[in-house]
């Protein structure tokens, strides 16, 4: 067992390293996503010839080497307990809560968090993050159901007594060594597999997957397979564009704001679940539909007053367009997007000077020039506009509550719509984590305020 701190593996590697080991899995699991993996790096490749600017942009943030290892999960637990113990899983690799997303307004039964890196310099490390949802059972309005679904999932448990001893030793002494952190990642990878051998009969499986496709996905198996594992693209309607010539589905429209010259938040797209067999305990044999492909292309993230104006901006696109957006109305949903979204600045400088999204400041030449000289401007916004302080945005690293629910929604199927009439539960989703999930505001801040404070102090040296 590990004694020494200076012998512990950085949370940021095993983070990486874990990732890396996911994929490969997964790939093994789903071959149409090593498909995609393939269509994503050559439009990359295409975009990064075509733009030198956005080659640039990536390379001054440190993006430019993250690019091709971005990932993002999704899981989906099914009790408190799992989800208090997925947190400490994730936390060996650095990984915390951050956000609360409540899906139940848009018919998914579920309340989640993303679990990822908080400081700048470990996302550069590695930005694997997962989509992690709690199924509410309380909004299954069948008693007996309810109560069906709650005494299978009590039976289960999802992580390997090793991994419990591994999470365990990692509170206790502060870290994991080479060889704990070895065996930790090959443990972990266990709770995130496919078993195609379900955990209850043909009729239990059929009753869940009648009140919503979600709680079968949950209910009916070993554990939180991971439902997709989402890499980064630099054009997304190139990519939405190019998947029907290569025989891959996509879904109806890009989730998110509309394509634009400076982008901002976050836009997805994937392609339908994929059929896969499934053995009942009834010796019977079933197909089960629920993992698929996505991709998502990130922009900038916005402050409260831009983010304000985002939500604005899409609810009255939604609201005209009265339907949710599907395959026939794509074209006139994206149309009115674009029209809407309109007012909302395409520029950098002009969201940064309305305040409208974060950023990440950098000294120039001239700024070091000056500070030799000590013939520096006085504020920020002086140093800026004489040329002594550049900056770029900061990448938006989390979710849309609105986007995520279109995703699972274009992937459960129509037949999945369902209504409920519930009220947000943050208070319970953190009950069951176990701690209060972060703001993610306040970190893109607290990373805009350290880059300030960086500039600075190299100017004032």
């Amino acid at each position: 067992m590990s004694t020494h701190t200076s012998s512990f593996v950085e949370p940021s590697e095993i983070r990486a390293r874990f990732s890396s080991f996911m994929s490969d899995m997964y790939q093994a699991e789903v071959p149409l996503y090593g498909d995609l993996l393939d269509l994503v790096a050559e439009v990359n490749k295409e975009v990064l010839a075509e733009c030198p600017d956005v080659e640039r942009h990536l390379q001054r943030t440190g993006e430019f080497e993250r690019l091709s290892l971005e990932r993002h999960g999704a899981i989906r637990v099914g009790t408190a307990a799992e989800l208090a113990t997925i947190r400490r899983l994730f936390a060996v690799m650095g990984m915390q809560p951050v956000g609360y997303y409540d899906l139940s307004p848009a018919g998914v039964p579920v309340h989640s968090t993303a679990f990822r890196a908080i400081h700048e310099k470990d996302l550069q490390t590695s930005p694997f993050r997962v989509f992690t949802s709690l199924l509410r059972l309380e909004l299954v309005d069948d008693p007996a159901l309810r109560k069906m679904a709650s005494d299978i999932l009590a039976k289960r448990n999802i992580f390997t007594a090793r991994l419990i001893q591994l999470i365990e030793q990692h509170e206790t002494e502060g870290g994991l060594d080479q060889a704990d952190s070895n065996e930790f990642i090959q443990e972990a990878l266990e709770t995130f597999r496919w078993h195609k051998e379900a955990t209850v009969t043909t009729a239990e499986y059929d009753l869940l997957h009648e009140q919503h496709r979600l709680i079968a996905d949950v209910v009916a198996f070993k554990g939180p397979h991971i439902n997709h594992l989402t890499p980064r693209t630099l054009d997304i309607d190139r990519i939405q564009a190019e998947m029907p010539k290569r025989g891959i589905t996509p879904k109806a429209v890009v989730e998110g704001p509309p394509r634009r010259k400076c982008p901002i938040l976050l836009r997805q797209t994937s392609f339908k679940a994929l059929q896969e067999q499934v053995a009942f305990t009834d010796q019977a044999n079933g197909s089960h539909t629920a993992r698929f492909g996505e991709i998502e292309q990130r922009g900038a993230a916005l402050t409260p007053k831009g983010r304000a104006l985002y939500d604005q901006l899409l609810n009255e696109t939604r609201v005209q367009l009265n339907a949710p957006p599907t395959e026939e109305n794509a074209q006139h949903y994206i149309e009115l997007l674009e029209q809407h979204f309109q007012t909302f600045p395409d520029s950098h400088a002009a969201m940064h000077d309305q305040q409208l999204a974060y950023f990440r400041y950098f000294v120039t030449r001239k700024g070091l020039d000056a500070s030799a000289e000590k013939a520096l401007p006085g504020s920020l916004n002086e140093l800026i506009a004489e040329g002594c302080i550049d900056y770029e945005p900061l990448v938006y690293e989390d979710f849309l509550p609105v986007s995520a629910a279109g995703i699972f929604q274009s992937n459960l199927g129509d037949s999945a719509q369902a209504h409920y009439d519930a009220s947000s539960s943050q208070a319970e989703f953190q009950n069951a984590l176990g701690q209060p999930v972060m703001s993610e505001l306040a970190l893109y801040a607290e990373t805009q305020q350290r880059s300030i404070d960086e500039c600075l102090a190299i100017l004032k040296a």
